[in-house]
């Protein structure tokens, strides 16, 4: 394994392609906020080609080409990339034809967040090429312009500080718990979220689960019926199954499921696509599958998109009721509380006026841009129709 790249969904794992030596690492571990495209490190076919790089520097792998004393045919560059690294040649600098300002691309991106005209700058790399460092001891020299009238700063929130005195330690954020608190603090400020909770018996479900698992290569759990029988419902009330866009309401034709895994790295939310059409066994195999592998960083990049509707169970941690948050862009999060003993009314001729009950709560989510209350109760009956009458997920 060549590097551990952590990108805002998982950590992957870049592994050598090709037999070699390992010349030059421009980083070191735990290094952050590495731009798209630098060098992160220089490879070679034979060990004798070592020390040609012991003096490489990442900011001129892109700006001039490599000295005589390296070898002639150099190896790819892992560079840094979106979501793993990627393999490819050093490139060549371009000399502009037509007379125009020779510069390389990095002092061209430094010039245009700069507002500086390349014209302006005296090269110093090769034929008069501007290069990155040019630009930097450009805008070291430029002169301070004045400054303009500023407008009445905003009165600003003194938060209090939280050092009481007492011994502590900092852990520092992950990119993965970044991106969630992100993710998160987004969707609670802009999504308008409403909650609908509905009460479901879950006595009938226990019984055919306890038969179906007799036979069943994959263990069913109470998740796997929640998750079928919540994109039933949304089959059937297609306006959970469905996201937001300034300019129209986009509806999804099947359901993928993406259901929240706890994971020493955060909280992730991989997908099970077209739970809809998919049988209890199929769904079983495949969460398990995709679980074991999420608390790997394992998982696969079309494993964590996709999703059109969200799943969080919390009930086998003792949790009676919550309220989940919007997963953006989706519409509905689906909050699934524990079932708890419950006296009830008999409601089926006994002799005795009353029973014990298995009851769950399940509060549902929504984005009231997309959902309107009268939706999501429908919703809700939908879903307490399908938990309760498990059987009717065959039809």
């Amino acid at each position: 394994m060549l590097c551990s790249i952590e990108t805002d969904k998982a950590t992957i794992d870049y592994e050598m392609q090709d037999e070699g030596y390992i010349a030059k690492t421009m980083f070191g571990d735990g290094a952050k906020d590495i731009p798209l495209g630098t060098p992160l490190a220089i490879l070679v076919d034979e060990e004798t080609d070592i020390p040609a790089f012991s003096d490489y520097v990442a900011d001129s792998a892109s700006e001039a080409p490599v000295q005589e004393s390296a070898p002639a045919t150099p190896e790819p560059v892992v560079q840094a990339s979106s979501g793993a690294a990627q393999t490819s040649a050093p490139a060549t600098p371009q000399v502009p034809a037509g007379g125009r300002v020779k510069a390389s691309p990095l002092a061209q991106n430094a010039a245009a967040d700069a507002g500086i005209a390349l014209a302006t700058v005296a090269g110093t790399g090769p034929g008069g090429r501007i290069l990155k460092a040019d630009i930097e001891d450009a805008l070291k020299n430029a002169p301070v312009p004045a400054a303009a009238p500023q407008k009445a700063a905003a009165p600003q929130i003194e938060i209090p500080s939280f050092d009481s005195g007492a011994a502590f330690t900092d852990y520092p954020n992950s990119q993965i718990r970044k991106v969630i608190a992100e993710r998160l603090t987004f969707s609670k400020q802009n999504i308008p979220h409403y909650y609908v909770t509905v009460q479901v018996s879950v006595d009938n479900l226990m019984k055919v689960r306890a038969k179906l698992n007799k036979i069943s290569e994959s263990k069913l759990s109470v998740n796997d019926f929640v998750m079928k029988a919540a994109a039933m419902a949304s089959i059937k009330v297609p306006a959970t199954n469905s996201s937001w866009n300034d300019e129209f309401i986009r509806q999804f034709a099947n359901v993928n499921m993406c259901f929240a895994v706890q994971t020493d790295n955060g909280l992730m939310a991989p997908v099970v696509q077209n739970v809809n059409l998919k049988g209890l066994e199929q769904i079983a195999t495949e969460v398990k599958e995709i679980a074991g592998r999420a608390r790997e960083n394992k998982l696969k990049p079309e494993e964590l998109s996709g999703g059109t509707f969200t799943v969080s169970n919390l009930g086998m941690y003792g949790v009676n009721n919550f309220s989940a948050i919007v997963n953006p862009p989706q519409a509905c999060i689906l909050a699934v509380g524990g079932a708890v003993k419950t006296v009830v009314p008999n409601e089926d001729g006994g002799d005795e006026p009353f029973k014990v009950a298995h009851l769950m709560n399940v509060t549902l989510s929504s984005d009231h841009r997309v959902v309107d209350g009268a939706l999501a109760a429908q919703w809700g009956q939908q879903f307490k129709k399908f938990i309760e009458n498990p059987e009717m997920m065959l039809l």
